[in-house]
């Protein structure tokens, strides 16, 4: 019973913050806009309570556990590594493989520019592997694994994750447009 006004109480907190965080996503993150989502403020005549407010005083609840999400995204944005590694692990997808897929990616990313190249290409792959059965979002994961492998000088890794994309998802535009067997190719591999 505690937890349910306590979730609508957070829904309606957020939607504010989250409109701003939906808009920068199609948009563009801009400085301002991920200070004002992150902390709150005046948006335009709307008071918005800051995603960082709602992850600490509505923890436990879902809405807290998205805004960990967004939080994570907008500190990737402010090449704020650390904190962007720490919102996003605390990230839980409860099943919404799609978007724990991009959270593992991003916190790849946060590795990756932080020189962590055994930690970006652990979490790379993880992302991957979320959800096998997803034709759009694991073909791109293993791509960018793939290519960050190819990257840090580890062709081996690289050639499995291509190879995974031709064999587990010929349909994958990866697949059928040739992208994946130019990387192949390229590393002396054509099967």
């Amino acid at each position: 019973m505690y937890k349910a006004p306590r979730e609508q109480k957070a829904k309606d907190l957020v939607f504010p913050a989250e409109k701003i965080f939906d808009k920068m996503a199609t948009s563009g993150f801009t400085k301002d806009s991920v200070n004002l989502a992150l902390n709150g403020g005046n948006d335009q005549g709307v008071q918005v309570t800051g995603l960082l407010k709602i992850a600490k005083d509505y923890s436990g609840t879902g809405t807290a556990n998205r805004a960990e999400f967004m939080i994570g995204a907008c500190y990737l944005h402010l090449k704020d590594f650390d904190k962007a590694i720490k919102y996003l692990k605390e990230f839980d997808g409860n099943g919404a493989d799609q978007v724990q897929s991009k959270a593992y990616k991003m916190i790849g990313h946060a590795y990756a520019e932080q020189n962590k190249k055994e930690d970006a290409l652990s979490y790379y792959k993880k992302a991957a592997d979320v959800n096998t059965k997803d034709e759009a979002v694991t073909p791109d994961a293993l791509m960018t694994a793939g290519m960050y492998a190819e990257m840090i000088g580890k062709p081996k890794d690289a050639i499995e994750m291509y190879k995974k994309i031709k064999e587990n998802y010929p349909l994958s535009q990866l697949a059928k447009s040739g992208e994946v067997d130019k990387y192949l190719a390229r590393l002396g591999t054509t099967n």
